[in-house]
């Protein structure tokens, strides 16, 4: 049965779900083999949100109005109702505007695909010929990223086109036929339409890298290096980041020319994301224990991660088979079943959304109220990405992981 228990304890672990004592000193491995198997701290997925504390909000230094940017697309933004400029849109656009190379370290959910589509379009603008390339990890992120420059120049006569895997090449190709302001995709795909002779890379002088860190953990980095190889040089280049290791501080050394450096990032995972752990016993059923959460009305809209495909798509089954409105997005789906789920997920038609890491990087989602994560995290990067899809634009969100008892 499942039941909740509030009781404090020393370091801080918060609400506790079930009757099992801490794991104070235990270590959850992770299952991942090579050489980023780690183990995780369990108690780094506990952070207790105090609702009462106050919260210091960041004062931008800009306006959108000030920023050096045609009126018709401050006209758009105000449209967005965009109301002031996010701390990494703040710093990074008057960099982007002057043509400078800029790194933007920044937590998810900060609205960088803004911090570079303003600046960018205006670009556009001042240059009908000018061409940008920007390269992210996943198809979703690509596709959100053309929604987002597409709210940006309705009107405008600024043309796109998104070059991703499991979707038509032959449309893509057609469409490249075309000029294209912006040409968005995944490394793979792009390689491939470069092969075949369908972008020229010598025309794009402006190149983004978002979320250099997914692509780099990813195995793309030789594909990105490739798209690049073929660029003019000077070249701008815009290079987004979640994290900064040794590789990605190579990858900025090797593609950036004495880049504006922007961090806006406080901690690795947001404050107003409540996390905390539920500990499964010997005796108890995980599904079960899933079951009766999501049967509590707090968890209206909830996405749940598994660690495999096949298991995503068994966990989804079995929720829709239990009552509850379920779909899955995962390498196996079709692209257009994956968005077809995530446009339910979105209008809040559906109450669960079960994914795997990869099929869930890069979303952006409004009001997910709840983050499970049902199968452990490989790594405690995936943790961070996970629990980083509730919680978004200063929203307050909870993140849930079951751990099971030895």
């Amino acid at each position: 049965m499942y039941t909740r228990s509030f009781r404090s304890a020393r370091g801080g672990s918060g609400r506790s779900f079930g009757s099992r004592p801490g794991f104070r000193g235990n270590r959850v491995r992770s299952n991942r083999k090579g050489p980023r198997d780690e183990s995780i701290d369990p108690s780094k997925f506990i952070n207790k949100v105090v609702l009462t504390e106050e919260v210091e909000h960041y004062k931008p230094e800009h306006s959108f109005q000030d920023f050096n940017i045609e009126q018709v697309l401050k006209q758009a933004i105000i449209s967005k109702k965009y109301t002031q400029p996010t701390p990494i849109q703040d710093r990074a656009i008057p960099h982007i505007l002057a043509g400078k190379d800029v790194v933007g370290i920044a937590n998810t959910g900060t609205g960088k695909t803004a911090a570079f589509l303003i600046p960018l379009i205006n670009k556009v603008r001042l240059n009908p010929r000018e061409q940008i390339l920007i390269i992210v990890p996943t198809r979703e992120l690509a596709l959100q990223i053309e929604d987002e420059l597409k709210g940006f120049t309705r009107g405008m006569k600024i043309f796109s086109v998104t070059c991703v895997g499991g979707m038509s090449i032959g449309r893509q190709m057609s469409e490249l036929r075309y000029h294209n302001s912006f040409v968005i995709g995944t490394p793979g795909r792009l390689k491939d339409l470069i092969e075949r002779g369908k972008i020229n890379r010598a025309k794009f002088s402006t190149i983004v890298l978002d979320e250099a860190d997914r692509m780099l953990d990813m195995g793309f980095v030789h594909d990105m290096r490739f798209v690049m190889d073929g660029m003019p040089k000077p070249r701008h280049t815009l290079f987004f980041s979640a994290t900064l290791s040794r590789e990605i501080e190579n990858l900025i050394y090797e593609f950036l020319h004495e880049p504006v450096r922007i961090s806006v990032k406080t901690r690795d995972t947001a404050a107003n994301v409540e996390q905390d752990v539920i500990r499964i016993g010997p005796g108890d059923i995980k599904l079960d224990i899933l079951n009766n959460m999501l049967r509590q009305p707090e968890f209206s809209k909830v996405l749940v991660f598994s660690r495999t495909k096949h298991g995503a798509e068994k966990l989804s089954h079995v929720l829709s088979g239990q009552g509850f409105k379920t779909e899955s997005i995962h390498g196996n789906k079709t692209q257009s079943t994956r968005q077809r789920a995530l446009g339910l997920f979105k209008d809040s038609r559906i109450q669960v959304l079960v994914a795997t890491d990869v099929a869930a990087r890069g979303l952006d989602i409004a009001d997910v109220s709840h983050v499970i994560n049902y199968d452990l995290p490989a790594t405690y990067d995936d943790y961070v990405h996970r629990i980083g899809r509730t919680g978004r634009a200063n929203k307050r969100g909870k993140a849930l992981t079951f751990i099971e008892s030895r």
